[in-house]
C-alpha cells in the first residue's frame, strides 16, 4: 500500500469516525448533546477535507477545481443524499411508508445521475 493512500484511510477513518459520532450526539435527543455534536461533526468534516488535500498533494495532483460542472455534480449529489435520507425518515420516523418510497426514489434516481455526470457515456 502507497503512503498517501494509507495516511488517506488513516484520515478518512479519524474524519468519519467524527462525523458520525456527532451526527448521532446532535440527533440523538436522549443525549442532550445537540451543540456538541454539531462540533464534533463540523470537525469530522474538516478532517475529511483535509484528507482530500492532503491525498491530492501526496499523490502529486492538482488541486480540484470548482467550475461549473463540478458545482452542478456536488448539487445534484448533496439533492440526492437528502431527499434518500428524507425518503428514508418518512417511511421509518413517520410512518408514510408511499410518500417516503417515492422520495427515497427520487433520490436512489438523483443518485444514479452522477454516474453519466462524471464519467459520461460511450458506446
Amino acid at each position: 500500500m502507497k503512503k498517501s493512500n494509507f495516511i488517506a484511510m488513516i484520515l478518512g477513518t479519524i474524519g468519519t469516525v467524527f462525523f458520525a459520532l456527532g451526527m448521532c450526539m446532535a440527533l440523538i435527543e436522549d443525549w442532550g448533546m445537540f451543540r456538541q455534536g454539531v462540533i464534533c461533526g463540523v470537525i469530522g468534516m474538516v478532517v475529511l477535507l483535509a484528507a482530500l488535500v492532503i491525498w491530492r498533494r501526496m499523490e502529486g495532483k492538482q488541486p480540484v477545481h470548482l467550475d461549473g460542472k463540478t458545482l452542478g455534480t456536488i448539487l445534484v449529489a448533496v439533492v440526492g443524499a437528502l431527499l434518500l435520507g428524507v425518503g428514508m425518515c418518512l417511511s421509518m420516523v413517520f410512518e408514510l411508508m408511499v410518500p417516503g418510497i417515492v422520495v427515497g426514489l427520487m433520490g436512489i434516481v438523483a443518485l444514479l445521475m452522477l454516474i453519466p455526470l462524471t464519467r459520461g457515456l460511450k458506446d
